[in-house]
């Protein structure tokens, strides 16, 4: 199936009678893999989700964990996924990065069945509250008076936290110890044992921001965070940047467009289920609902600006 058809295949009205694969389902647990380990902010938001939408198909969404290779390992498995709808994947950013950066296995433009797009990210640094760094200057000028001593963790090699700290350093003519973790469930017990100065983290953080147990010092927001009224935004650290890393739930290449309605109906009531809802708030991550159609021609946007950032700014995995 060539793009053209693929996407005008995925435009179909929402449980339009179907044939095969589509009557009846789903009829068994369906699967999630999520780019995470368990305890972040992903696997928060998703299981919520998952739990949403298992009320609405009334049949079981399951979520399973597959952090590692950079935020990949879901989309890689899709290659050998059957595309019958019962094995999914998170599609994080990463997945249509790294392709641009390193030999994989699938091509983010082509090798998936775009379902829906559904949220993204509050990113920031955060320090532990005993840190002498009350604020993002007092980090940056530790870090150029200490150069390299300073170590910054971060949810994955060449994920967005990590490559905006990259650039950040660089913005600030500081040089630092980049620690990558295999997400934020990792990285946070790191931080608050001490083994790393500071991590860029996602918004599974807010409770311990909220106990007292870490501190932020700054978001990746467009504006502040309502959770976080009196930390400071890049924009007003003096840097034109606003980060997010966006995604949603796509399938192997290949699946029936009534499954895929069927799926995607599903998941957009889960996604504006009230619990669900509540759980986005919580972890202030915005309600970013694409549907299959559109999430496809997004991925093919997001593809080409990703194509464009590593060329311009030589990255590689290595």
């Amino acid at each position: 199936m060539n793009r053209r058809h693929l996407l005008g295949a995925l435009a179909a009205p929402a449980f339009a009678p179907g044939i095969g694969l589509a009557q009846g389902f789903p009829n068994r647990p369906i699967t999630i893999q999520i780019s995470f380990p368990a305890g972040g902010a992903t696997d928060v938001q998703m299981r919520s989700f998952a739990e949403a939408a298992t009320r609405a198909f009334g049949q079981s969404v399951l979520i399973d964990n597959r952090p590692g290779a950079g935020g990949t390992l879901p989309a890689a498995n899709m290659r050998n996924a059957r595309p019958d709808g019962y094995t999914l994947a998170q599609f994080a950013l990463p997945a249509i990065r790294l392709p641009f950066m390193q030999r994989m296995a699938f091509n983010p433009r082509t090798d998936f069945t775009p379902i829906i797009h559904l949220t993204g990210y509050l990113f920031m640094v955060c320090v532990r509250a005993e840190s002498p760094y009350r604020t993002w200057a007092d980090l940056v000028a530790d870090a150029r008076r200490r150069p390299n001593d300073v170590r910054l963790g971060n949810t994955g090699a060449n994920g967005t936290p990590h490559l905006t700290l990259i650039e950040l350093a660089e913005r600030e003519r500081m040089e630092v110890t980049h620690v990558p973790f295999r997400g934020e469930g990792d990285a946070v017990p790191a931080l608050i044992g001490a083994h790393i100065e500071g991590s860029a983290t996602g918004s599974g953080v807010l409770q311990l921001i909220a106990e007292g147990r870490l501190r932020a010092l700054n978001v990746w927001s467009r504006n502040r965070s309502p959770k976080l009224p009196d930390v400071p935004t890049l924009r007003e650290l003096g840097h034109d940047m606003s980060v997010t890393s966006p995604y949603g739930v796509v399938g192997p290449l290949g699946m029936e467009a009534a499954v895929v309605a069927r799926l995607h109906e599903g998941f957009r009531i889960a996604l504006h289920d009230p619990a669900h809802i509540a759980t986005l708030e919580r972890l202030d991550m915005p309600l970013e609902y694409l549907n299959s159609a559109d999430y496809g021609a997004f991925i093919q946007r997001t593809a080409d600006e990703e194509e464009r950032r590593v060329r311009r700014l030589g990255l590689s995995a290595g």
